[in-house]
């Protein structure tokens, strides 16, 4: 039985890797932060402290195979504070995990990284692994210089790496924007969207932990991919199906996105806004051909899934 080390292993993408590697007969073993249990599908945790350059990994590490490097620092204010935590963790922290892992013999690291790398927004065609990468904010320039270290760290070593860039990430326990689309659909909000023509590109954890089973085995795995949910939907089309999960129809009308985008603007909402008139579409073709792989589930299902766990968690919260 091979052992997969899994960091941010309490995490929304942590939580549903971990079901789908044990369904799949691996032996897991999380790395926290601080003692807390990581979830029923774990047959062991590690404490290793925050995750920086100096972050000893040896016990984590020992007799492990895989690692699925999930953990990362996401929400970080421009020129704040945060912004040196977020390198500190996002490359840093990967360059030492790197490291480690080639001293200790593991096989194949699967790093989770963002489309973020590849820029905001699409216009004429998706991003793909192949283009030159274009991040703009701290989270994304800290993701890419994590991508550059742990590959420098490997290059002549036996150790694989997989990198995944991935779109927006929901499933059971998503927070942020996903989360005020569920509350504002659910709530029967007055929605200005219904004029927006944009396409995004969306990824269920169902979808992400299928992929990593199946590139922590494949041999062809090692390198870059884009991953979705395999059909890029508008604002309009996500709210509808958004309704459609939840039972209930949203209240969209429509409003020119020039006025939209310049409200946004003016209220301080401009990246949000941008977020639901704007473009941002990845390429998983070579996914597809490559490693035969297929989103194995729909997106109105894997909705359909989030919406149950959102509508539980309103009445758990309620009683």
């Amino acid at each position: 039985m091979k052992t997969v080390l899994i960091t941010g292993a309490s995490g929304l993408v942590g939580q549903a890797v971990s079901e789908r590697l044990a369904a799949a007969g691996y032996r897991l073993r999380a790395a926290q932060r601080t003692q807390k249990a990581p979830g029923p599908y774990f047959d062991e945790q590690v404490i290793v402290g925050d995750i920086a350059l100096r972050t000893d990994w040896r016990a984590a590490l020992d007799g492990v195979d895989l690692v699925v490097h999930a953990a990362a620092r996401t929400h970080v204010v421009p020129g704040s504070a945060e912004e040196l935590d977020c390198q500190r963790t996002n490359a840093d922290g990967s360059e030492s995990l790197a490291r480690a892992a080639v001293q200790a013999g593991v096989r194949r690291l699967v790093y989770l990284s963002t489309v973020k790398v590849n820029g905001e927004y699409t216009t004429d065609r998706p991003f793909a692994a192949t283009d030159v990468p274009d991040p703009k904010d701290p989270y994304a320039s800290s993701k890419l210089l994590g991508e550059v270290r742990a590959r420098t760290v490997i290059a002549g070593t036996s150790l694989e790496l997989t990198t995944l860039r991935l779109p927006l990430i929901y499933g059971p326990g998503v927070r942020a924007n996903f989360l005020r689309l569920l509350d504002w659909v659910q709530k029967r909000r007055p929605l200005p969207f219904a004029a927006v023509h944009n396409a995004r590109s969306l990824l269920s954890v169902w979808n992400l932990s299928d992929f990593v089973a199946r590139v922590l085995e494949h041999p062809r795995a090692a390198g870059t991919w884009m991953l979705s949910d395999g059909r890029d939907l508008s604002t309009p089309e996500l709210l509808r199906l958004m309704g459609s999960a939840l039972g209930c129809e949203p209240r969209l009308f429509a409003v020119p996105v020039g006025v939209l985008r310049a409200a946004g603007a003016l209220l301080g909402l401009n990246a949000q806004m941008s977020r639901l008139c704007g473009s941002l579409v990845v390429d998983i073709t070579p996914a597809r051909t490559l490693l035969g792989w297929q989103p194995p589930l729909s997106v109105e299902e894997s909705l359909a899934r989030t919406a149950r766990w959102y509508q539980a968690a309103r009445l758990a919260h309620a009683a």
